[in-house]
């Protein structure tokens, strides 16, 4: 087989490269929305955030979280066991294929602990999401009032 001309080799190295990029600017396959955090007082050890984690892949599994905000991040799920409301930490959260899950109050959430300064309203708090075969996502979230509760579609557009 004759080789290939310059001409032929640059557009073959052209297409190689536009290959790549493109791979390489393709969306990650877990999106976060909506992700918001109530503002804490000063003293308050810990705080809540909040987010919807849109799955555009095939299942996986949000493992642990991290913010230089605080000592620790915790995955939780709140619970009423009768009239008495459980709060526990959970190993991971289940991200089913093409599915969304919703981490909001009443329900699982990420708990901030070790806050190393107030949540203040109006500021971004860095978050680092790990999924088992997603990898790393990193988030900013948005701190709100304690007392606003976020429209239910509302969408922050953060991802990685």
């Amino acid at each position: 087989m004759p080789s290939p001309t310059p001409t032929r080799r640059a557009a073959l190295l052209g297409l190689a490269l536009a290959t790549l990029s493109g791979m390489s600017a393709a969306a990650p396959p877990v999106a976060v929305e909506a992700a918001w955090a109530r503002a804490t007082v000063p003293g308050q050890p810990a705080g809540g955030a909040f987010l919807r984690l849109r799955n555009r892949g095939g299942a996986d599994r949000l493992m642990a979280a991290s913010s230089p905000a605080a000592a620790e991040v915790e995955l939780h799920e709140m619970a009423m066991d009768g009239d008495v409301m459980r709060m526990r930490q959970v190993e991971g959260i289940a991200l089913p294929a093409g599915g969304t899950v919703e981490l909001q109050p009443g329900g699982l959430h990420l708990m901030l602990t070790g806050l190393k300064a107030p949540l203040k309203a109006g500021s971004r708090v860095p978050l680092t999401l790990r999924f088992e075969k997603a990898g790393e996502l990193a988030v900013q979230v948005e701190v709100k009032a304690a007392t606003a509760v976020p429209k239910a579609h509302e969408h922050s557009g953060h991802q990685r």
